[in-house]
């Protein structure tokens, strides 16, 4: 229910920002692709997780290992650049007839360090989801 929850969230949010601002789908897609992040800055693991595109559902040992792989990542990212401290959206680009698009973010790491990343994005049900 809270995943479900999560979600509607998500797609309200993007929806009012694409009618309030005239953001492009590309916009939408690379707001989108940020929060998912913000969920995994945060510990919400199961949200970071719940926003990659998979076309079957999986069975929920395989989500929890997925789970543990993101906590092992935030892990690592703190050992290597004494975490990451901020997430900005450097560009996008969409395709909207393939419905996909690429989020360009860059990661400020607890180190001072910078790194461009590149989220490509797919759009199902009107929803943007990683890939």
């Amino acid at each position: 229910m809270k995943r479900i929850f999560s979600f509607i969230l998500l797609f309200a949010l993007c929806s009012l920002t694409a009618c309030n601002f005239g953001n492009s789908p590309a916009d939408i897609a690379a707001q989108t692709a940020k929060q998912y992040y913000e969920w995994l800055l945060q510990g919400k693991y199961d949200q970071f997780v719940d926003g990659q595109y998979r076309p079957d559902s999986i069975p929920a040992s395989y989500r929890a290992q997925l789970m543990v792989n993101a906590k092992m990542f935030m892990t690592q990212q703190k050992e290597e650049h004494r975490g990451i401290r901020e997430i900005r959206i450097m560009n996008a680009d969409a395709d909207t007839v393939r419905h996909v698009a690429n989020a360009y973010l860059v990661f400020t790491y607890g180190d001072s360090t910078n790194e461009e990343v590149v989220v490509p994005m797919v759009q199902h049900k009107g929803v943007w989801y990683m890939k």
